[in-house]
């Protein structure tokens, strides 16, 4: 059985670019590997409807902290059977985004923190519930706020059909966030974390080497 090694942070703080270069350090290493990054967007109706929440769509619908977090929980349901194939046919399985932004998201919108009610909801509504796969490890991808808004705002600039949606433009909530996530990587919650510091250059084959020890 391989290992689930999930990378969380803020939008923008530069997990689609770290996952390509563990990808690559881990092949390069001769680990079998696989990818899935959530929400599914082009895959699942629910990561569809919450998209679309977020963008404005689907009236007061995103006003609803536990219905969008059902929303993309949803997501990770519908995925949890692909996830276990891919973990029993590979070594390691890179997740970008999963159940620790659900919890972290959801809590920064309460003003809660990583020890609160919500975050615990989160873990009976997934993990217990929905039985999806428990991490391995989890990294954070921890960079000062401003930077990953910076380069959110580029990446909206540079693909016009991926415009910032209502989390992404909140600065308030992405520096809740971050605390939120900060104190779920303190509290080794769901699995072990590693923190790593997204402001710079990350060595990517230092991370790499270390999933596999």
């Amino acid at each position: 059985m391989g290992r689930l090694v999930v990378l969380e942070g803020l939008d923008g703080a530069g997990k689609h670019t770290l996952t390509g270069r563990l990808l690559a350090g881990l092949t390069a290493r001769g680990a079998r590997t696989a990818t899935v990054a959530f929400p599914r967007y082009d895959a699942d109706v629910h990561a569809q409807l919450a998209r679309d929440a977020l963008q404005g769509r689907l009236g007061d619908l995103p006003d609803s902290v536990h219905g969008m977090a059902v929303l993309f929980a949803l997501d990770r349901r519908d995925a949890a059977e692909g996830l276990r194939g891919a973990l029993a046919a590979h070594d390691v399985v890179v997740v970008d985004r999963y159940v620790a932004s659900n919890a972290a998201y959801g809590a920064a919108r309460l003003r809660q923190d990583a020890g609160g009610e919500f975050v615990a909801w989160v873990a009976a509504l997934e993990v217990d519930r929905f039985a999806v796969p428990v991490p391995a490890r989890q990294l954070l991808l921890d960079v000062p706020r401003a930077v990953a808004a910076e380069r959110a705002a580029f990446r909206a600039r540079s693909d016009p059909g991926r415009p910032r949606d209502r989390y992404e433009v909140d600065a308030g909530l992405q520096d809740r966030t971050g605390a939120v996530y900060r104190g779920l990587a303190a509290a080794g919650w769901l699995s072990p974390w590693t923190v790593v510091d997204g402001a710079g250059a990350v060595d990517a084959e230092a991370v790499a080497e270390g999933l596999l020890q």
